[in-house]
């Protein structure tokens, strides 16, 4: 056993401030989005990102998965916060994105955005920009999903 003695007070001081100024790493997720051609919870729902919501820590990574062909992901244009980069994936190709800024994150597939296949990722507690999110307008049905998504995040954070 290894026992550290230090006589000097200044000694202790320096010590126990290097200690208290060593950062310690929060260990962040990986988390992973799949893109399916049906919902693996009912065959009546088609081109769908499993799940639809995830909620995140700020430093997460979420990897979005091509299970089935012909999907691709790209962040929602005036659905990501401020200071946050967008994103355009290719299609049938496994993406990875680590989320640092908090808040809401909007995001599509563009071969089937207008039949609804969107999702949202929601980074940390904060969300400065759910309003500025909730504006968008959106084609077909991707306007009910984002709606449902939305009103479901909005009831959760109440």
């Amino acid at each position: 056993m290894f026992t550290l003695t230090l006589t000097k007070p200044l000694h202790r001081l320096g010590l126990m401030a290097a200690i208290c100024m060593t950062p310690f790493a929060a260990s962040a997720e990986e988390f992973r989005v799949m893109m399916l051609n049906t919902a693996t919870d009912d065959a009546q729902h088609t081109n769908v990102f499993a799940p639809d919501i995830l909620y995140v820590q700020s430093g997460d990574t979420i990897t979005f998965v091509p299970t089935d062909t012909g999907h691709n992901t790209a962040s929602k244009r005036g659905m990501i916060p401020d200071g946050a980069e967008p994103w355009n994936s290719g299609v049938d190709q496994e993406f990875s994105i680590t989320l640092t800024v908090p808040g809401v994150y909007g995001y599509v597939c563009l071969p089937h955005y207008e039949m609804g296949m969107v999702g949202l990722i929601i980074v940390g507690e904060e969300l400065p920009n759910l309003d500025e999110a909730s504006k968008v307008r959106h084609p077909g049905a991707a306007r009910t999903a984002f709606r449902g998504l939305l009103e479901d995040l909005k009831t959760r954070s109440q």
